[in-house]
């Protein structure tokens, strides 16, 4: 789920958890007794205001969780609580006493229902069994066979939110897909304007990008959406060089300390350029610190060590390592192994001495890329062009 609309669903559901929670247990224990039922007015006993302690105590821990970005694991803490507080009261309650077990809340249906919203099919199953589970192990303790017409009930629920969670999620990756698709075709595009512009860059973006995504996939600590909007910032890491007068793109020769002044701008223009568009905006430091070095000697910001972002860290090693092995105009390319000898002499000095490491590992794996690349099929499109 996109982290914005992550954040909103997550709002409304917990105002309607404690809404729903707090409602059913007033009217159910003190509007009906008092006006239908003339029954005790009140809780079965003491241990219930345990479920609202616990879970307005929670409060804290949410906000903690919202300013920290972790919304998704809001749902999993409410549920999970929520399950084991009232599994707890229910046995301390009725443990010995079983013929008056009559519990259970109707937040408990609101939990259910609400599963699909989130289009995570590893909620389903924590809420699914969590709620089966509660009553079954309370039947269990109890020795109560009031719980079987919960259980079904429950399982009639859990079928019908599978059903709707299956088809929200087609849904979502249709359109997701189709979002990527004129994504990645207008990103490709504005590519290839950059690449009729500079054609000795001809493929460069994108065997960056493909560098980038193998070593930043070794790594195993992000998420495809993630992953997504990483490939996407590199194939467009040099995008702020449209900028730059083809006299200087395009000088054989060295340049100037003028010229390289303006070379040195393009990361600054790139990420201005497209910090608002959606897909992108989250890994818009791979744009602009791609020339940052470690030892902070780089540019546009001289940042240092730590200071510049993972991903921008990740596709320096990447882009050095293609600048090294295709021609320029200026000089042919080097050999895939002076490539890597020279990524590993830049450890702790240009590039990041832990990902240098993670480097070696996915080394081979840049090399079949690299032999496989089609080559010629750019060179043919370079000359025609």
């Amino acid at each position: 789920m996109i982290p914005h609309e992550e954040q909103q669903t997550v709002k409304w559901f917990l105002l309607f958890f404690y809404i729903i929670l707090l409602g059913y247990d007033f009217f159910y224990y003190y509007v009906v007794p008092a006006f239908i039922t003339s029954s005790k007015i009140g809780f079965p006993s003491n241990y219930w205001y345990l479920n609202y302690i616990v879970l307005f105590l929670l409060i804290p821990v949410i906000v903690y969780l919202y300013k920290t970005n972790k919304q998704s694991k809001i749902k999993y803490v409410i549920t999970i609580s929520y399950l084991s507080v009232s599994f707890v009261v229910d046995i301390f309650t009725y443990y010995g006493n079983a013929d008056s077990y009559f519990a259970g809340n109707v937040v408990e249906v609101f939990l259910i229902l609400s599963v699909p919203l989130f289009l995570n099919t590893r909620y389903f199953k924590v809420v699914c069994l969590g709620v089966a589970g509660r009553y079954i192990l309370t039947g269990i303790i109890l020795k109560s066979f009031y719980v079987i017409m919960p259980i079904i009930l429950i399982i009639i629920l859990s079928v019908m939110s599978f059903f709707l969670l299956i088809r929200f999620q087609g849904y979502v990756k249709a359109i997701s897909k189709s979002y990527d698709d004129q994504l990645e075709g207008i990103v490709k595009g504005v590519i290839a304007t950059l690449e009729l512009k500079d054609p000795y860059t001809r493929g460069h973006s994108e065997r960056v990008a493909n560098y980038a995504l193998l070593l930043l996939q070794s790594i195993g600590k992000f998420s495809k959406q993630e992953q997504k909007s990483f490939y996407y910032a590199c194939l467009l890491h040099d995008i702020g060089k449209v900028h730059i007068p083809d006299s200087i793109l395009m000088k054989p020769g060295k340049l100037s300390k003028e010229e390289f002044e303006i070379i040195k701008s393009h990361p600054v223009v790139g990420a201005d350029a497209v910090k608002d568009v959606e897909g992108i905006k989250n890994s818009i430091c791979v744009i602009r610190s791609h020339h940052e070095r470690w030892d902070g000697n780089g540019y546009p910001d001289k940042l240092k060590g730590e200071e510049i972002p993972f991903l921008a860290r990740v596709i320096a090693i990447a882009d050095a390592f293609d600048a090294m092995t295709s021609s320029r105009s200026y000089r042919a390319a080097l050999p895939v192994e002076e490539a890597y000898t020279r990524i590993i002499e830049g450890r702790g000095s240009q590039f990041d001495p832990i990902l240098v490491e993670q480097f070696k590992k996915v080394y081979p794996d840049w090399v079949k890329f690299h032999i496989t690349y089609p080559w010629e099929q750019n060179l043919l499109k370079e000359v025609k062009g």
